[in-house]
């Protein structure tokens, strides 16, 4: 896979994580999808990645190529 960049994350009072790409709301996680990024995050997995993943930002058409 490429390597994912551009992601940006601020995490709100409310616990709310908002996810941008390349300065724009890309998403938003609430409750239990944000307490498992965080875990994630914390246990060293790689934030980039994990962020391409959340907003569906990491299929580009070339997952099938043989």
């Amino acid at each position: 896979m490429a390597e994912a960049e551009g992601f940006t994350v601020e995490t709100r009072a409310s616990g709310e994580i908002v996810v941008r790409h390349h300065g724009r709301v890309a998403a938003t996680l609430r409750g239990r999808a944000a307490a498992k990024f965080l875990d994630d995050v914390a246990a060293g997995r790689d934030e980039q990645q994990l962020l391409a993943r959340v907003t569906g930002n990491y299929k580009r058409g070339n997952e099938r190529r043989l």
